[in-house]
């Protein structure tokens, strides 16, 4: 860190000063004469400055110094971060290289597995064909007296040049065989498929015939009690048609009386009331409001006749 001049030059002063100098007593600054101090105080600013001007030469002998070892610093640094680049590319390099060889031992040892296991595929292939050639082998052996009887029965059948077409003919009627009996197995199969579907037709008719039975049993019970029914509601409505006519000729009667009563009502009145023939309720309370004022009538008779004398 840089240090200010004025505090350097300080600092140099009071140590190049001695320490009488910096510390002299207060009770002997009276016994010097003033020149004696004036000259001492010039000869202390004489030494001040030579003692400031050999440090200042000697800073600036380190400064440069001090500069020429970070210029050479610096130049150490820029040769090391390129030191450290080359390596670091070096590094990169090699692991780039690294990696290839990685995968090609990668890509070799898979090539490798797979040609380790196509040998074992073909291995496996050759002991199969091996196998196959030895069955082969049996069964050509244990076919032979057949093929000596073929060619003997080919000697008996001119029709047949070659024993092939003798062996497609004996295919063919084996394959015609199968096709008979698959056909013979399907329409067996469909015959009693059939059969059980007609069962089945059976049962469900015999059980919809009896179903049909109970339902023309539950019919004819509902048929007898919706006649009984009938019977029932006729004899009420005759029953209702007479009673309504007995009701019917009782109403008459009473709407006669009712108007005979009300024309007896308006022989009294002097300002009888103009009501319909058919208004029985109001002929029934004219005759009403009549018979009350009546009784009315009546009754203040009664109050008002004379006692007997004693």
């Amino acid at each position: 860190m840089a240090v200010p001049w004025e505090e350097y030059f300080r600092l140099a002063l009071q140590e190049k000063l001695p320490a009488s100098s910096r510390k002299i007593p207060e009770q002997s600054v009276d016994h010097f004469p003033p020149v004696l101090r004036l000259l001492e105080k010039r000869q202390e600013l004489a030494d001040a400055d030579r003692g400031l001007r050999a440090q200042k030469e000697v800073f600036q002998t380190t400064r440069a110094a001090l500069k020429e070892r970070w210029e050479q610093l610096e130049q150490k640094e820029q040769e090391l971060k390129g030191s450290f680049v080359r390596f670091d590319k070096f590094l990169q390099d090699t692991e780039a290289r690294r990696n290839r060889a990685l995968r090609r031992a990668a890509q070799e040892r898979l090539q490798a597995d797979r040609r380790e296991a196509e040998a074992l595929r073909l291995r496996a292939q050759f002991e199969e064909l091996q196998r196959e050639r030895a069955r082969l082998r049996c069964r050509l052996e244990r076919l032979e007296p057949c093929a000596r009887l073929l060619g003997r029965v080919l000697e008996q059948l001119p029709e047949f040049q070659e024993i092939p077409e003798l062996v497609a003919r004996f295919d063919g009627l084996v394959d015609m065989q199968a096709a008979l009996r698959l056909t013979e197995r399907q329409r067996l199969a469909e015959l009693e498929e059939a059969r059980a579907r007609l069962q089945r037709l059976r049962d469900a008719g015999q059980s919809e015939l009896l179903g049909q039975g109970q339902q023309r049993v539950q019919l004819l019970e509902r048929l007898e009690a919706a006649r009984e029914r009938t019977l029932r509601w006729e004899s009420k409505w005759i029953q209702s048609q007479n009673t309504g006519a007995e009701k019917t000729l009782l109403l008459g009667r009473t709407r006669i009386a009712a108007l005979n009563l009300f024309q007896l009502v308006c022989r009294h009145k002097t300002h009888p009331p103009a009501l319909d023939i058919e208004d029985t309720e109001g002929q029934l309370e004219q005759v009403k409001l009549f018979i009350l004022d009546l009784s009315a009538m009546l009754a203040s008779l009664g109050q008002a006749k004379p006692t007997p004398a004693c």
